[in-house]
């Protein structure tokens, strides 16, 4: 069974001159039994390249002390993981990142953010869809974003 549930998250564009891309997140997430897995592909859809740029995944719920990431990914907090995702040409796609996140504790729930940690130098004017936010219950079903 499938869900979906986005919360929305927008925030004002930040003015900027140099190269303009609208990158946004696409994946999916599930919980079960403390372990939360996050699949997600970043699309740029212009106008300019990116070179490469870092994501940043946000939980609600602690993570594990010792977690097994994916590469070009890295610990940024207790409930935080940044992950690079590689060049993002015009209307096209960066690298697919997998990860298996373990929490501290089990939750019946948990609340995944995804944002832009660092942008490559290219300005985003569009944020409303490069910070979705999804409502993942401990149920193992996948919630889509």
């Amino acid at each position: 069974m499938a869900g979906l549930l986005v919360l929305g998250a927008t925030g004002p564009a930040q003015a900027r001159s140099g190269p303009e891309a609208d990158v946004s997140y696409h994946g999916r997430v599930s919980l079960s039994q403390g372990q939360l897995r996050v699949w997600l592909v970043p699309q740029n859809e212009g106008p300019s390249a990116v070179a490469n740029a870092t994501l940043r995944v946000r939980l609600s719920a602690d993570l594990a002390d010792r977690q097994q990431l994916a590469e070009g990914c890295a610990r940024a907090g207790l409930r935080q993981v940044v992950c690079e995702t590689g060049a993002m040409p015009l209307h096209g796609r960066g690298r697919h990142i997998g990860l298996l996140l373990r929490l501290r504790e089990r939750v019946p729930e948990v609340v995944v953010r995804i944002d832009t940690w660092w942008d490559g130098g290219a300005a985003d004017r569009n944020l409303s869809n490069n910070e979705p936010a999804v409502l993942a219950l401990d149920t193992g079903d996948t919630y889509a974003f």
